[in-house]
């Protein structure tokens, strides 16, 4: 595919060599064609097309005081009565060059045990889908690192390499650890891991009321909407087969054709949600109220005014949810499989993985390309175009940037070996996984 990258040495363009997680460039038939078909430079910044952008909220903007989190990190303050104006077109080419500079000046690839915060914060800039989500990052970024966005471009790299890292910590503590941490559930948690979390809470969690008959509404409704199959591999859901096995004229689907020609037998399907409740479903307390609006305040970053779409009981709405088997659910709520919308075609997607093809025992093999389906007068709402499309950005970011592998780890550590007296636990990271396990059980 020929690129429509501008050359990387126009002054007016700051732009990021697509890098993989080894550090290598990576194919441009990978990396941007997920990003945009079209020519994804405008204005001096990398444009996501994986979504119309949205219509501008009011929600979003600076409230000029800023709130300290547990860690005694600054909380970035972007939800308030009075928006910011978007960044002149000068100013934003200004502050992307230099922000592509600071990410570059500190990249030194994915180091075996951790991740790179130098490519979790710039591509968190680079998926962002929407101008205006993309100038809420610059504001927030050049505040955390105490620069003028508007300041030159003569910049002291030691003394910003520390509040640079603390930002790009501040994503992944607030964000990205408790979304992909959020897909890891187990039956009982180990004695330690249940005392880490009774420690870390102070006491017993609260049920959210209503969950439970919401989740049974919210799996009916998306059944009949994808015609009880599972949207990736359309097997037929078992539970439904077998409840039309006496129909006269056999066992038929939703659009009449016999089940039992099938290429695959039905399956256990379920609903998957697009975004989990980790982001809006926190725990109890004054102290974690900061950190759900940090959550969400980072999430505006991708989409402004996203948030109102999954807030509360939003969040249980057919779309935020696709019926899948059992494993793509796994793998959806993993991040390891997202959809990509196919350019000019509505509610039609790639579907791609990035677990390697050898690793996936049953077809289909990925990537493939579907169309949802609709209920006639669309009566039950089809999964929202916004929400895949941060799903996609989160999935393609854990993995440029190796903190999903990073995140992964902690959890088989945590699993396999539980805290470690030489130190090397990561304890804090370790409960926040403990906090968002433990909160994410009652919706599952």
């Amino acid at each position: 595919m020929a690129s429509n990258r501008p050359n990387a040495a126009d002054p007016k363009v700051a732009a990021p060599n697509a890098i993989t997680q080894d550090g290598a460039k990576e194919k441009e038939d990978d990396m941007f064609v997920l990003i945009s078909r079209r020519n994804p430079w405008k204005d001096g910044k990398l444009v996501s097309s994986l979504e119309n952008p949205p219509t501008t909220s009011t929600k979003s903007a600076d409230t000029g005081s800023n709130t300290k989190d547990k860690d005694g990190w600054e909380t970035i303050p972007l939800f308030g009565s009075n928006p910011k104006p978007r960044l002149e077109t000068e100013l934003r080419n200004h502050a992307g060059r230099i922000f592509y500079r600071i990410c570059e000046h500190f990249d030194t690839g994915v180091t075996d045990g951790d991740f790179s915060r130098p490519r979790l914060v710039r591509y968190t800039y680079t998926y962002s889908l929407s101008q205006e989500s993309g100038d809420h990052f610059l504001r927030a970024f050049f505040k955390a690192v105490d620069l003028q966005i508007s300041g030159d471009e003569d910049i002291s790299f030691e003394d910003i390499r520390l509040k640079f890292f603390d930002f790009g910590d501040y994503l992944f503590n607030h964000f990205y650890l408790p979304v992909k941490a959020s897909t890891k559930k187990t039956p009982q948690p180990s004695l330690a891991l249940h005392s880490a979390v009774q420690e870390a809470q102070g006491r017993g969690r609260q049920q959210d009321v209503g969950t439970g008959p919401r989740l049974s509404i919210l799996r009916r409704d998306c059944l009949i909407r994808d015609l009880h199959r599972c949207i990736i591999s359309r097997r037929f859901d078992l539970a439904e087969a077998m409840k039309r096995r006496l129909d006269p004229g056999g066992s038929r689907d939703d659009e009449g054709n016999l089940i039992a020609n099938d290429p695959f037998e039905p399956a256990q399907l379920e609903v998957a949600h697009i975004l989990p409740h980790s982001l809006t479903r926190m725990n109890q307390g004054d102290e974690l109220n900061v950190s759900k609006e940090s959550t969400l305040s980072i999430l505006d970053m991708f989409d402004v005014g996203v948030a109102e779409l999954i807030q509360g009981p939003e969040i249980d709405r057919p779309r935020n949810a696709l019926t899948l088997t059992h494993d793509f659910h796994q793998w959806f709520s993993d991040f390891q499989v997202y959809f990509e919308p196919v350019p000019d075609s509505d509610h039609t997607y790639t579907i791609r993985t990035h677990v390697a093809e050898e690793y996936f025992f049953r077809r289909p093999a990925l990537p493939i390309t579907c169309e949802l389906y609709l209920t006639p007068e669309r009566k039950i709402e089809p999964p929202s175009s916004r929400l895949l499309a941060i799903h996609c950005a989160i999935s393609r970011i854990l993995y440029l940037s190796g903190a999903g592998e990073y995140i992964d780890k902690i959890y088989r550590d945590m699993e396999e070996h539980g805290v470690q007296a030489n130190g090397s636990t990561p304890l804090g990271h370790f409960v926040s996984l403990a906090i968002s396990e433990q909160s994410s059980s009652a919706c599952a």
